[in-house]
């Protein structure tokens, strides 16, 4: 299984914080790579809404990244499971009150079978850079 993990702490309310990660359109302001996102169906920031989400991918190609809500607890958790596209990690962001602002534990899992086990170590490395980005989230969230 690839797993990559990464923490920041964000001088910002938890419920500020909640409310902007529950709104995957944000992701334009903090996520490089990503061409275009809009909610394909169902209630923004709930469980069951989907997005299609197109990324660029290898040398520049557009790539699908569809991805579905599956947990939602305003305050504390937001988890997501991509649908489409060539890899299809699961994610959650944790959130928890600290003294001047919240937490923010980002992670994504992908189990990987068949012949994705062979690039498993170069998956896990696009894995860890997406939530290295949770520097461009502080900085989206502290200047909002």
């Amino acid at each position: 299984m690839a797993h990559a993990e990464n923490t920041i702490i964000v001088k910002r309310p938890i419920s500020d914080v909640y409310v902007f990660i529950a709104n995957p359109l944000n992701e334009l302001k903090w996520r490089n790579g990503i061409q275009s996102i809009a909610l394909e169906s169902g209630i923004a920031g709930t469980v069951g809404a989907i997005y299609s989400q197109t990324l660029t991918g290898p040398g520049g190609r557009p790539i699908k990244g569809d991805f579905e809500i599956t947990r939602a607890e305003p305050g504390s958790l937001l988890a997501f499971q991509v649908i489409a596209g060539p890899a299809r990690p699961a994610g959650v962001f944790h959130l928890a009150e600290v003294l001047n602002g919240t937490r923010i534990q980002f992670g994504l899992d992908l189990k990987t079978k068949g012949l994705m086990k062979l690039i498993d170590r170069s998956i896990t490395r696009t894995m860890l850079a997406e939530v290295a980005q949770l520097h461009n989230l502080k900085t989206a969230l502290e200047s909002h």
